[in-house]
């Protein structure tokens, strides 16, 4: 595999899927976010958990792979993760899930939640908005908006985003079962037992 990521296109996914030797979906995204929708056989390993639990669950990451997420970006910080563990057989979703979804292609739906860029987006609007409004009275709080551009522009140099990272840690983005062990055993289950 070359230094740039593979990317598949939602169409020749969906044809994958439907083959003999389907590939593996890792959907990289927060529970939460995997909850509201999600293709059907896809394993939920959010990115953090990839990050910390790397060589672990790449010991289990022997066919092909398609990682997915919500627009391409954390499933291709995914793809530099796994590749860092020696693994070459990875494809990104182009466009992840938000394409699959605007192709028409099903997903298996729960609890409807924003994803961790909606709420990322919510809460440094408010934190400036507030900034600004609060600096009418005490005008050193422009300065708070001032830090959080700086953060924004941080952000958009280095392609992560410390906002999305903390959100993604917090109860209303994590599941029950969102950890290393309980990831690894469904991934070591055979294919036919998968959860949809």
């Amino acid at each position: 595999m070359t230094a740039s990521a593979a990317t598949i296109d939602p169409t020749a996914l969906r044809e994958l899927l439907g083959s003999a030797t389907p590939p593996r979906l890792i959907d990289v995204r927060t529970p939460a976010e995997f909850e509201t929708a999600h293709i059907s056989g896809s394993y939920n390993v959010p990115l953090d958990l990839l990050r910390e639990h790397r060589d672990e669950i790449a010991e289990h990451l022997d066919q092909d792979v398609v990682l997915v997420c919500r627009s391409g970006q954390r499933a291709a910080q995914a793809e530099e993760t796994l590749r860092s563990a020696g693994l070459p057989n990875m494809h990104i979703l182009q466009g992840g899930i938000s394409a699959w979804q605007a192709n028409g292609f099903a997903v298996n739906r729960g609890a409807a939640r924003w994803d961790v860029e909606r709420q990322a987006r919510q809460v440094v609007g408010s934190i400036v908005l507030g900034a600004i409004l609060g600096s009418i009275a005490m005008p050193k709080l422009k300065w708070v908006a001032a830090a959080i551009g700086g953060g924004l522009a941080t952000a958009a140099l280095t392609n992560t985003c410390a906002m999305g990272i903390a959100l993604s840690r917090l109860p209303y983005n994590r599941a029950k079962t969102c950890d290393a062990q309980t990831i690894v055993a469904q991934l070591t289950a055979s294919p036919s037992s998968r959860a949809a």
